[in-house]
């Protein structure tokens, strides 16, 4: 993973109707430069994915937003978690190239494109603005999220975007393993429905993990990796990782 964009954790914020629209319009240079980055993005599993990039007219989807990046999956163990991995990289580079960006769940689609299921949206226009101070944003509290030495990266990483702000991690450090667990409520949380809240919690776990090496590998802490199964339970934490660190 590019460490570079461990900057834009500082930048980045959810663009819900994009009123920080630059006069600026995104080229095709752009959009060309999107599909390739796409390409080079690190990934938690060996599972095939795609984007595929859409003129979003007179902003249909999200409020001025100029286009759609949708994100194709074959469905296999962990492909939620991948997407989101994935989908982070593209987030924070985005915001590295000003281009403002919002993941955007409500958008269902059956379509299918290059045999690959439709998983989730991004929303994207140039932007101006950015966030001046990501920690007035409202997150929960380092001891809610964390338990254990917090190797100066765990008030960093609670600022990951998550659905409906729903936070639904919780990191143990432990013996020098950094445990990663996804703890989803079985009530509905904000307008997400209670089915829906495992299926977007997954992906929120993989855009955690995403925060959390750009963190570690910001702070020099070599790591491995052991990943999980989820088995999309309610209430019981799901241990979806292990960073062993070295």
């Amino acid at each position: 993973m590019e460490k570079d964009l461990y900057d834009q954790i500082f930048r980045r914020k959810s663009y819900h109707t994009f009123r920080e629209r630059s006069n600026e319009a995104i080229t095709q240079s752009e959009i060309e430069d999107i599909y390739d980055a796409y390409k080079s993005f690190d990934k938690l599993f060996d599972i095939k994915t795609d984007i595929k990039i859409e003129k979003d007219n007179n902003g249909s989807i999200i409020r001025n937003s100029e286009y759609i990046i949708k994100i194709f999956s074959e469905k296999k163990d962990g492909y939620l978690q991948n997407v989101g991995y994935i989908g982070e990289q593209l987030d924070l580079y985005l915001f590295s190239k000003n281009i403002g960006a919002l993941w955007f769940g409500i958008a269902k689609s059956s379509e299918v494109y290059n045999d690959l299921n439709y998983v989730i949206l991004i929303a994207i226009a140039k932007v101006d603005s950015y966030r001046k101070d990501m920690f007035k944003a409202k997150r929960k509290d380092v001891e809610e999220i964390w338990s254990g030495a917090d190797l100066n990266i765990a008030n960093i990483v609670r600022f990951a975007p998550s659905a409906c702000n729903s936070q639904p991690w919780h990191v143990e450090n432990k013996d020098n393993n950094l445990y990663v667990y996804r703890k989803s409520k079985s009530g509905k949380v904000g307008i997400m429905p209670k089915d829906a809240s495992i299926f977007y919690n997954q992906i929120d776990i993989g855009i955690f993990m995403c925060f959390l090496e750009l963190c570690l590998m910001h702070e020099e802490i070599i790591f491995d990796k052991e990943l999980f199964k989820d088995n999309q339970e309610f209430d019981a934490p799901q241990l979806n990782a292990i960073y062993k660190l070295k």
